[in-house]
């Protein structure tokens, strides 16, 4: 990244005392507000730096954490005791962020499963953010219903049983550089464990229920071509909120991760519009 000067890293420790990567961009001079990325399964904090950069240029703080099972932080692969360890964590980093950055507004970001934490956090502790971006939220996902049948099957006996996703990397952009990079980052992973398989789909059903009971200025991004995650579980999602400040924006033939596609300046200034309304309504 061009801003490498503003670049930290250091560990927090989530869930059960667990000592988790996080990472953070800041720009020179004025900081308007602090955003908070969580990104999806076998990624990590380093895979945004279009949005970075974009964000940094626009004077906003970034903050990413790598997921327990994922990039820099322990754990086996793709692995959870349970979901709210996801939650805790999250809450821990949003802690050490607020304490870090105290008196800035604060928003966040989920990527794909990222999106799937986002929503969960958000509807279990209400008021810590002043809005959320939910891009290709992981609520329906493209992946055979078999492999998620036998991990619920092998839950119950053996929980960290692992398998290949399937996950297509093609499927995250439309262009071959970018994919080729995926290929050749050794912090990424294709590997999801039967609990991990059981305490998602336990989660996204809870999530649907509560949906309505959403209350945050709420932006969704989603892909029309993409293949990972369905547009069509955006739609029901935006549908079911019943708070006003809602947002959802579509791009037909983009791919599964918006911030690294071929459009990804589009966009970009579409989350740097949104924020600049909600900011301007905070301050």
């Amino acid at each position: 990244m061009q801003l490498l000067s503003k670049h930290r890293e250091g560990k927090f420790l989530g869930a059960g005392a667990t000592n988790l990567y996080y990472q953070s961009w800041h720009p020179d001079g004025e900081i308007r507000a602090i955003i908070l990325i969580v990104h999806g399964l076998g990624a990590h904090s380093g895979i945004f730096d279009n949005l970075v950069e974009f964000l940094i240029a626009h004077h906003y703080a970034v903050y990413g954490l790598d997921l327990r099972g994922h990039g820099r932080s322990p754990g086996q692969r793709g692995y959870i005791n349970n979901w709210s360890e996801f939650r805790e964590d999250l809450r821990a980093f949003r802690q050490l962020v607020a304490a870090q950055e105290s008196e800035l507004p604060l928003f966040l970001l989920g990527q794909s499963l990222g999106g799937t934490i986002a929503l969960d956090y958000i509807l279990h502790y209400p008021g810590e953010f002043q809005g959320l971006i939910a891009i290709a939220p992981a609520l329906e996902v493209n992946i055979s219903p078999v492999k998620l049948i036998i991990g619920r099957i092998l839950d119950k006996f053996l929980p960290r049983f692992a398998l290949n996703t399937g996950i297509d990397m093609a499927a995250g952009s439309r262009d071959p550089q970018v994919v080729a990079a995926y290929a050749q980052d050794p912090l990424r992973h294709s590997q999801g464990t039967a609990r991990l398989a059981t305490e998602f789909l336990r989660t996204v059903a809870w999530i649907k229920r509560q949906a309505a009971m959403l209350q945050i200025p709420l932006l969704i991004l989603h892909g029309g071509a993409d293949r990972v995650t369905l547009l069509e579980s955006s739609r029901l999602l935006f549908e079911t909120i019943t708070f006003a400040d809602k947002q959802k924006r579509e791009y037909p033939e983009s791919y599964h991760e918006l911030h690294n596609d071929l459009n990804y300046q589009e966009v970009l200034t579409d989350i740097e519009d949104w924020l600049e309304k909600h900011l301007n309504l905070v301050l």
